[in-house]
């Protein structure tokens, strides 16, 4: 079974950006496994409790066809975290499907990946994604190329459903 990596704060992730798009990835048929700084419980913003199975040092991009980033106001640990940039960077590089949600993107936009991209993020963070060279756009989900983007939890069911269509074109 091919593997689906979500990378969420050890704290404060927003619980419904990562447990509804986990579902649509599961009821499409992938295994999904969870990076956070810590291998340890990780605790949502609203109380949802998620298990890292490694940390961000520890993953071997091979071993994933995506990786997707899960917002929530924990998520701005991961904003200047090379180790972050360093899996977003490799993934990109081996063609494969990177995603995130709510104000995720700027992970990606501070690694350098969204350049010239089309994206979206939460509202606050738009000028932030301007500011690196982003088509921002106002969009509940947006797909360019491998890269799929989505402005927050209310889109979390259709950033699933893109990112297993964006996988499904692969196989």
């Amino acid at each position: 079974m091919e593997k689906v990596l979500f990378i969420v704060a050890p704290d404060d992730f927003q619980d419904e950006e990562l447990f509804r798009t986990q579902k649509e990835l599961k009821d499409c048929g992938y295994e999904t496994w969870i990076a956070s700084h810590k291998a340890d419980t990780c605790r949502g913003v609203n109380g949802g409790i998620a298990q890292s199975d490694m940390v961000l040092e520890d993953v071997d991009t091979n071993d994933f066809e995506a990786v997707i980033f899960v917002g929530g106001k924990g998520s701005r640990v991961f904003f200047s975290d090379p180790h972050a940039y360093k899996i977003a960077q490799a993934m990109h590089g081996l063609g494969k499907t990177i995603a995130a949600i709510s104000i995720a993107p700027v992970i990606l936009a501070n690694a350098g990946i969204l350049k010239k991209r089309y994206a979206t993020v939460s509202q606050s963070e738009s000028k932030m994604l301007e500011g690196k060279g982003t088509h921002y756009s106002n969009e509940g989900v947006v797909v360019d190329g491998n890269i799929v983007t989505a402005a927050g939890l209310r889109n979390a069911e259709e950033f699933g459903q893109k990112i297993c269509e964006l996988l499904s074109k692969r196989d």
